[in-house]
């Protein structure tokens, strides 16, 4: 059976594929020889497991319209929602949420309702102000985060001098990256594993105007500060105020999205987190003649680390403007609160009750599939499908950080400034990248989507070891006699490297560990995912001043050049294409085993070659419309008897 293909049904009613499964096994080194000792125990549990995702994926289907009316009108009364222009809004917006774009098939809409719903997918920003309100709510606090990370990047150009701690030797080096590191380190062991029982604590606009609190004391506190360690204790603050918000802000916008700007809306996320960045970069540059005042030792510097604070005080001001997140109400059994609010964000209240009554059934799915699986944490490792995507968003996240990018992120100043750049040229290439991160980070909002998650990696990769190690020999040139050359071969490369990381590494990772779980254990395959984020850029931001002294600026360019190459590989043996996939076609794709598509991506290598270098006609290997992979997959190969992927 081709891997696109959904299972046939025999005269009973069940799938013909679950009938091949309960009386066949095939062996793992012939698949045409049937087996008999068949673990039956584990292929209910698969098929378990299978049914309860596919529940997940639309608990309404195959449910009749009248009776979704009669669901919806139960939903409103039992929970005493409005009056009877609300019942009817439910029991209207039952049937939209099965399929909302076959919103035409729905009998009894208003003209003015089916204007509304053509409207939402013909033209899918047309949205109530208070949508847009949320949108900017949701990039400021992107911004801010952004911010957050980069105004270190010139301010330790000053700091470390006023410190003791601006020279070569290890503990000047060790120091440097600790202070950079801290709010990450943080992030990684206790930041981001706050953001559950500070959702349930404080909701979604409680917890974002609590981690903005927390980022503007912080970067307030870094301005007052004079020593190493008095730094490294705001700095590691700060990391209160960027991990649970890294969660929670995401999370937000897709509760409170409609359906036709969701995905764009959440991976705006990284677009404007690249904007914040550069933000960082401009404060480092208008602040850089500011002269000391009043005996203030450091001033510009003090400014550059406390102006972080101004887009977060932006967010504290208005997040209260925004409605909550309708799910949360819900998940705290406070519907007619979550109807309210739905209704502030739509322009009908059909629309309110349809992504209401759809949130509800899938929560209620939810509460079943908890009953049934257990512990989440043990079925991320346990279940082949989920370890495979586990797999696979911890490959794409560690990369993110050792392609390098965050090197240059934080280092860029001192990076120009080891080229021969003068401090205030540094701060100016500095904001050049900032640049280049956001504008190209742009496409990425359409190529994602066309091109595909691993098709940019695939291209990306080996561009960005090019572009580094480009940037590292060209620290080679000689300096007293071809300065300029080195300079400009310096920068080029760097922003080289920014142009094909922005649309490729940069919204990849966010993007594919979102989608690549089943939605029961995706919520702590996400934490998993963000944590190894963290720790990662902890681990980079400490490392790079010892590893520059160590290795020098060119080896320790090689060193992150290299680990592009084998992000390459990791990406062409152990990360399967999720775009365009539905919930049951990426359990499907992640069903084939590991080596069977280690297999695969080995074989695309002379493809590629004989198909674009050569010129040869020859048609793309589908591995999953492959018969020997169909097969794997028809009789639950998951549960392979050796334990393996």
């Amino acid at each position: 059976m081709a891997y696109n293909e959904r299972p046939k049904s025999d005269s009973s009613g069940h799938s013909t594929n679950e009938t091949r499964i309960e009386h066949m096994e095939y062996d793992d080194r012939n698949h045409s020889i049937p087996r008999t000792s068949r673990n039956f125990s584990s292929l209910a549990a698969e098929r378990m497991r299978r049914n309860a995702a596919a529940k997940l994926a639309n608990p309404l289907a195959g449910i009749s319209h009248a009776k979704l009316e009669e669901m919806g009108a139960s939903y409103a009364r039992k929970h005493q929602i409005g009056d009877e222009e609300d019942i009817r809004a439910f029991q209207k917006g039952a049937c939209l949420a099965q399929d909302p774009k076959r919103y035409h098939q729905v009998a009894g809409l208003t003209a003015k309702e089916m204007s509304v719903l053509k409207r939402e997918f013909e033209n899918r920003w047309s949205q109530p102000k208070l949508m847009y309100i949320v949108i900017i709510l949701c990039s400021t606090c992107a911004a801010v985060q952004g911010m957050d990370e980069t105004v270190v990047n010139g301010a330790q150009l000053f700091y470390r001098y006023q410190f003791g701690i601006d020279g070569e030797d290890s503990r000047s080096t060790w120091l440097t990256g600790l202070l950079n590191s801290a709010p990450y380190l943080c992030c990684s062991v206790l930041g981001c594993w706050l953001t559950t029982p500070f959702n349930n604590l404080f909701g979604r606009r409680g917890t974002i105007f609590l981690t903005c609190v927390f980022s503007a004391l912080a970067c307030f506190w870094q301005g007052f500060v004079n020593t190493w360690w008095h730094m490294f204790i705001a700095r590691f603050f700060l990391g209160f105020g960027i991990g649970p918000k890294s969660a929670t802000v995401p999370i937000y916008a897709a509760e409170t999205s409609p359906p036709a700007i969701r995905g764009a809306l959440v991976m705006q996320w990284q677009m404007w987190t690249a904007f914040g960045i550069m933000l960082g970069y401009v404060s480092d540059l208008a602040f850089y003649k500011v002269p000391d005042s009043s005996g203030i030792v450091g001033l510009n510097w003090r400014i550059m680390m406390a102006s972080a604070m101004l887009p977060a005080l932006v967010v504290i001001c208005f997040v209260f403007l925004c409605p909550e997140s309708p799910r949360w109400y819900m998940s705290k059994n406070r519907h007619y609160k979550a109807y309210e609010s739905m209704r502030w964000l739509r322009y009908e209240k059909v629309q309110a009750a349809r992504d209401v009554y759809y949130m509800y059934t899938l929560l209620e799915a939810e509460k079943e599939v908890q009953q049934l699986h257990g512990n989440p944490l043990v079925e991320l490792i346990k279940v082949p499908r989920n370890r495979r995507a586990m797999l696979a968003s911890e490959i794409v996240m560690f990369m993110q950080q050792f392609c390098g990018v965050n090197v240059i992120a934080y280092y860029s100043s001192q990076i120009f400034l080891d080229a021969r750049f003068s401090p205030i040229s540094a701060l100016t290439a500095s904001l050049g990248f900032g640049l280049i991160n956001w504008i190209f980070a742009i496409p990425a909002i359409y190529t994602i989507d066309t091109f595909g998650r691993r098709n940019l990696l695939l291209t990306t990769f080996p561009l960005m070891s090019v572009f580094l190690f480009f940037t590292g020999f060209s620290f080679f040139i000689s300096d007293e006699t071809q300065h300029t050359a080195r300079v400009a071969c310096v920068a080029l490369g760097i922003y080289l490297f920014g142009i094909v990381y922005s649309p490729g590494e940069g919204p990849v990772p966010f993007t594919y560990s979102a989608e690549a779980y089943p939605l029961y254990v995706r919520t702590y395959g996400m934490s998993l995912a963000t944590a190894t984020l963290w720790f990662f850029n902890f681990v980079l931001s400490i490392t790079w001043p010892s590893l520059q002294t160590a290795f020098t600026t060119p080896g320790a360019f090689a060193w992150y050049a290299t680990w592009n190459i084998i992000g390459f590989f990791l990406v062409l043996l152990f990360l399967p294409e999720t775009k365009a996939k539905t919930l049951e076609e990426l359990d499907q794709v992640f069903s084939v085993p590991t080596r069977l598509h280690a297999a695969y991506g080995l074989r695309q290598i002379p493809y590629f070659f004989r198909r674009y270098l050569l010129r040869q006609h020859c048609e793309p290997e589908r591995l999953y419309e492959n018969d020997e992979a169909g097969e794997d997959r028809d009789v639950g190969f998951d549960h392979d008897p050796e334990g393996g992927f």
